[in-house]
């Protein structure tokens, strides 16, 4: 009996083919982790509305690795110089809105940007390239741009819950799907 040296052997164990296997994965995994702290490093320009009542219309440059915490700090560094109510106030006390939903403090914007999260009516989140809304002007097509967030204070939050727009507002579930969201009319019967 002799060995026949046409036969496919790839399947049974080899230590150097397993190393070399190994060092690609290994390299792969390098490249993709060094792709993914490059995206979380790229900055984007928030735009929020203070709301107490009325919008309050700001902007902010941050990295998208930021959590909301972190955007909620610098936003409030920047109200502070016009409302006197925020002096005292810190990060703790505001609440993000976004697109009718209460986003926690320790969500980044990258978790958001990479999942293509939903709101009620639209990407939280959309910071591709978009079409001209001009050339578009059919309101059946979703349009991939997204509401300003609104910054308000817990308190306001809690005396006004019961009031529009906060009435609306629900904490941010990633696990449920608001691709078929449709206002429920509470007053209409059945």
């Amino acid at each position: 009996m002799a060995k026949n040296p046409d036969v496919d052997t790839s399947f049974l164990p080899d230590r150097e083919r397993e190393d070399a296997e190994n060092r690609l994965r290994e390299e792969l995994r390098q490249e993709w982790v060094g792709k993914q702290e490059a995206m979380k490093n790229e900055e984007i320009e928030i735009t929020f509305s203070y709301w107490d009542g009325s919008g309050h219309r700001r902007s902010v440059r941050m990295k998208k690795g930021n959590s909301v915490y972190q955007f909620l700090q610098r936003g409030l560094e920047i109200l502070r110089k016009e409302f006197n109510e925020l002096r005292t106030v810190s990060a703790d006390h505001l609440m993000y809105i976004k697109e009718d939903l209460i986003i926690p403090h320790h969500y980044t914007f990258y978790d958001f940007i990479v999942n293509k999260a939903r709101g009620k009516s639209g990407p939280l989140f959309h910071f591709d390239v978009r079409d001209d809304i001009r050339l578009v002007s059919d309101a059946s097509v979703e349009k991939e741009e997204s509401h300003a967030g609104k910054v308000v204070m817990r308190s306001w939050y809690e005396r006004n819950k019961h009031i529009f727009p906060a009435s609306r507002w629900e904490p941010y579930d990633p696990q449920k799907n608001y691709e078929k969201y449709t206002i429920k009319d509470k007053n209409k019967k059945k």
